[in-house]
């Protein structure tokens, strides 16, 4: 058997082990539609909490001031701090 030939039944295709390529797209194409539903569903929560009286657009802050790390977010607030100081905001 050469280097060439395809191993374990897949099918090769100018060598490239085309079912192998074939299970790693469908994988990706199965994780960009659960990613879309996903973000479906969080478009969902912004509305249901905007229909409630929330600013989602401080809700959106929030939730991308709690995925940082405790470190860069109070350098973040420190500058910020410095900055209104420096302009009387």
């Amino acid at each position: 058997m050469s280097d060439d030939a395809p191993r374990n039944g897949e099918s090769d295709v100018g060598g490239i082990a085309a079912d192998q390529l074939r299970s790693f797209i469908e994988r990706i194409e199965n994780l960009e539609e659960e990613k879309s539903n996903l973000q479906n569903d969080i478009k969902d929560v912004y509305a249901e909490a905007k229909s409630t009286g929330f600013d989602t657009k401080i809700m959106r802050q929030i939730v991308r001031l709690r995925k940082m790390d405790r470190d860069d977010l109070a350098e973040q607030d420190e500058l910020l701090d410095l900055y209104r100081r420096a302009v009387n905001v």
